[in-house]
């Protein structure tokens, strides 16, 4: 495991420190579990962003589509 210095604002340590007290964990632990959370939020914004360009690039295609499976459904001898 690697060692991290890092220079924070008082009242956001303070904060932290309240925090690890009241869940019963080192400050170590806390902070590695914000840093885990961010870390996730991030993975899953950029898979939405993915996600949207990929549906931006097909969407024509799919309105195509979708108009002609609703020229079938309407058709009489479908």
């Amino acid at each position: 495991m690697t060692t991290v210095s890092v220079r924070l604002p008082d009242d956001l340590l303070k904060e932290a420190d309240k925090h690890a007290h009241e869940l019963h964990i080192p400050r170590a632990e806390y902070i590695r579990r914000a840093i885990e959370t961010l870390n996730a939020e991030v993975t899953s914004q950029q898979r939405r962003d993915r996600m949207i360009k990929a549906s931006q690039r097909v969407r024509a295609e799919s309105m195509r589509v979708n108009a002609e499976f609703s020229t079938i459904e309407d058709a009489p001898n479908a």
